[in-house]
């Protein structure tokens, strides 16, 4: 199992809350947001909580509160979710994926312009 296969899509938003943060996050301050934004009760919160410590992919400190932190970045999850999606629909060719975005106008010309002056460059950003 990847690391994209770990996250469901409600815990993605948890993470996406402790990612923004600079520090620990408190429970209460998730569970504000996630009321706020999305609707969802505190034992809701809770579970996904507990699953991604469950997994592995949050930790949790106590101080006055419970205070969780990430222990994976975004770039580590977005490359391996990116990875699971070309080994599913692609069986693992980039070339693939990145053609069907082409075949299908997903590129416009300035974007396939920009690619490759980027291949041009070795794969470094501009």
């Amino acid at each position: 199992m990847s690391l994209a296969d770990k996250i469901s899509n409600a815990e993605l938003e948890i993470m996406r809350i402790l990612w923004r943060g600079e520090k620990p996050v408190s429970f209460t301050d998730i569970r504000v947001e996630l009321r706020n934004t999305k609707g969802w009760e505190k034992s809701t919160v809770n579970t996904l909580i507990r699953r991604l410590a469950d997994k592995g992919v949050i930790s949790a400190q106590k101080q006055e509160v419970l205070y969780y932190t990430p222990n994976i970045s975004e770039a580590e999850y977005v490359q391996a979710e990116e990875q699971s999606m070309i080994d599913k629909l692609y069986s693992g060719n980039a070339k693939n994926f990145v053609a069907a975005l082409c075949h299908r106008g997903k590129l416009s010309e300035a974007d396939i312009d920009e690619l490759k002056a980027y291949f041009r460059m070795g794969g470094r950003a501009k």
